[in-house]
């Protein structure tokens, strides 16, 4: 029976980052199927509008207003891997209600961002409903747990990889894949030209430092802490450093503040300004993460840190991890480029350690403010939205 009515395409994502990628998507999918009536100065020549698209999912406020039909704010609950096990119940009944849905409604196409420990259940669900899905964000399987590509080759119609290296990757082992571009970039116009940072008019005395402890509530409560710790210890070898941070939003930016008012740093107070605060920063502490890629893209020299619970790390994590690096930009660049501490468990003085060590020495922050821009050059060709957006078309024509 020949199907009527507007594309549907369900939406899946749980976190601040992976709504941000998805509502963009959305943005960029009602671009390209507002086709104009007829081509300026052919006015003759009528074109018809393609058929719009329907949205529905999991996500947040955001996504909303980007035009998806929400079943369930999931960003507000989004979770670390320490502190999933206690939302399993709530996990559990999303799976469900995805799975319900997919049974009594028509659904085109099924796009999980992120999160493939969820997410995965969710296309398995898709799948069992005759559903293609397209994975947008490749799973690191290439960092860990590498045996779950046969669950991945089960459940992924087309995989869109933002970092380079992942495309050849996965279709060695047999998955459709297509490096996208990185979605971190598609809101911020980039000049990596003019993001160098020669430190020609550098004070090792008067060092800016941005600090930056994540998006999400365990990241703030385990890092935020030992940052301002290291400031602390900073400002004593640096006596006129400044400290800046930012927040993804504004109830993030209060309990950043609220944990920090009894501290003597004054801090500046910054939200949803990654990029800017680190163009104008000497160096940054951040948390390990797709920020440390923003973080690079501004030119700035950085220290990487994240705290793991030290049990489960010597338990599971280090017998799971697969890589002599952990950091992005480690990754990417196949060497230490950045200081990284991951997991660093209580003591932040060798972070302070380094920290003041690249401080105090700013021909090689120059050198690596370079390497930096160079490392990310690849990943700011083009949006990735528009890229994705281009495969999700392609699918749903099929």
């Amino acid at each position: 029976m020949t199907q009527t009515g507007p594309k549907h395409i369900f939406i899946s994502s749980l976190e601040h980052s992976a709504e941000m990628h998805c509502a963009n998507l959305v943005a960029a999918l009602k671009d390209k199927t507002a086709a104009p009536t007829s081509w300026p100065g052919q006015d003759h020549i009528q074109i018809p509008a393609q058929e719009p698209l329907r949205f529905t999912g999991f996500g947040g406020q955001r996504l909303a207003e980007a035009g998806c039909e929400l079943l369930d704010n999931t960003v507000s609950r989004a979770a670390m891997i320490y502190n999933v096990v206690k939302q399993l119940g709530y996990y559990k009944k999303l799976i469900k209600q995805a799975d319900d849905y997919f049974l009594r409604h028509r659904v085109d196409l099924l796009v999980v961002c992120d999160s493939p420990a969820f997410n995965f259940h969710i296309a398995k669900a898709a799948k069992k409903h005759g559903i293609p899905v397209l994975f947008y964000v490749a799973p690191q399987l290439w960092a860990w747990a590498p045996w779950r590509i046969r669950k991945l080759r089960k459940c992924c119609d087309k995989l869109a990889c933002i970092l380079p290296f992942e495309k050849d990757w996965f279709r060695s082992r047999g998955v459709d894949a297509e490096f996208v571009s990185n979605p971190l970039f598609d809101e911020t116009e980039i000049d990596l030209h003019n993001n160098f940072k020669p430190y020609s008019n550098y004070s090792v005395q008067a060092p800016r430092v941005a600090l930056l402890p994540g998006s999400r509530d365990a990241e703030i409560h385990s890092l935020w802490p030992a940052m301002l710790e290291i400031s602390a210890a900073l400002k004593e070898k640096h006596p006129d450093a400044t400290f800046t941070t930012c927040a993804p939003d504004a109830d993030k930016r209060a309990m950043l503040e609220a944990a920090a008012e009894n501290t003597q740093l004054n801090i500046g107070y910054e939200t949803n300004k990654l990029i800017d605060i680190c163009k104008q920063s000497d160096l940054a502490i951040v948390a390990s993460g797709s920020a440390t890629l923003q973080v690079a893209a501004a030119g700035c020299p950085m220290v990487v840190m994240y705290q793991s619970n030290k049990l489960m790390w010597h338990l599971v994590g280090r017998w799971l991890v697969r890589l002599p690096h952990l950091s992005l930009v480690n990754i990417l660049a196949g060497k230490e480029l950045v200081p990284e501490f991951m997991p660093y468990f209580s003591s932040t003085k060798p972070i302070i350690d380094r920290a003041h060590g690249l401080l105090s020495t700013p021909s090689r922050m120059s050198q690596t403010s370079q390497s930096l821009l160079t490392l990310v050059e690849p990943l700011t060709q083009r949006r990735a939205s528009d890229a994705v957006a281009d495969i999700v078309l392609d699918i749903l024509a099929e």
